[in-house]
């Protein structure tokens, strides 16, 4: 099968970083021209909206949404109606009800579209989900810290309504721990913390549970310095998992478990080119859906200002 011919939108740190080397690994694409309003990938063509991108590229046939989510809703129906197979960064949209309509539009139009969930694709997450399988959780902790003056410097649309705030780190391990637990969660309570002049919150202490009655304690917060936290613990009867790195490192008991050595956007274009191939789709809004009810059930608390 010919390489799928792929434009991509939003030429911002995380294509850079993440999916342009990706792309350029992968033999099933071709990375034709992209669209950005700021920047543009040496030696392609550079549009400034997707609408130009398409017209004056019509060979391209799947397109990677890059931009923030709050702008994603309008591009990826702009390629779904021109009938190109679609890959959205996480979070996919800013609203459930937005995505869902997109889902539609995929399966009416006959072309893949694809939410993707970064680090379900760690190394650690496939082992961890077998061993739940057969060991039944007993109680799991998310502790997911991180420093936003590091990982996004400057990027004043993550404070934003619809930019989640803690959430766009916090929803990766939600990916994860809706991914790997055998049984569906739902939220019980949750404080969210808004800084004072901000409109999306900072840290979020979350309590989970599930039909049995399971324990999960999640933990996200922007103001970490210092050593970095993306780290669950899962209690069971057969030891304890412990999960460092985003799903880069496990140990079980505190022995070290052997992992994969894959890259997280590597499997993901490798399961996106799968997709097209099959004429298949994957949109599973879980993650977000536990952050939607977050904002509903969560309650508010108002802390310090913040600057970036």
């Amino acid at each position: 099968m010919s390489a799928i011919k792929l434009g991509i939108v939003g030429v911002g740190k995380i294509a850079t970083d993440q999916h342009l080397p990706a792309i350029a690994a992968n033999g099933d694409f071709q990375l034709l021209a992209s669209a950005s309003r700021n920047a543009t990938i040496p030696g392609l063509p550079g549009f400034t909206s997707i609408d130009e991108m398409l017209a004056q590229q019509p060979d391209i046939e799947a397109v990677a949404l890059c931009m923030p989510p709050q702008h994603r809703y309008q591009a990826a129906r702009a390629a779904l109606l021109a009938g190109k197979h679609v890959f959205m960064e996480k979070p996919p949209g800013a609203t459930l009800s937005e995505v869902e309509d997109l889902a539609k539009l995929a399966q009416a139009k006959g072309v893949t579209l694809f939410a993707s969930w970064h680090s379900r694709h760690a190394p650690a997450v496939q082992v961890i989900k077998a061993f739940l399988a057969k060991n039944a959780p007993r109680q799991v902790h998310v502790i997911w810290k991180e420093d936003v003056r590091h990982w996004h410097p400057g990027q004043e649309w993550i404070w934003e309504a619809g930019g989640l705030g803690v959430f766009d780190p916090g929803i990766n391990a939600l990916s994860i721990v809706t991914e790997i637990l055998p049984n569906a969660m739902f939220l019980k309570s949750g404080v969210l913390e808004f800084p004072a002049n901000r409109d999306a919150p900072i840290a979020a202490d979350l309590r989970f549970t599930d039909a049995s009655g399971l324990d999960v304690h999640a933990e996200f917060d922007w103001r970490q310095t210092g050593k970095q936290s993306w780290d669950i613990i899962i209690t069971t009867e057969a030891g304890v998992l412990r999960m460092a790195d985003g799903g880069a490192k496990l140990w079980l008991d505190d022995v070290a478990q052997e992992l994969g050595d894959e890259g997280e956007y590597p499997s993901l274009y490798r399961h996106f080119a799968g997709l097209v191939q099959n004429g298949k789709s994957d949109v599973d809004l879980s993650p977000l859906r536990h952050v939607a009810d977050a904002f509903m059930l969560g309650k508010r608390k108002v802390v310090d200002a913040f600057e970036s």
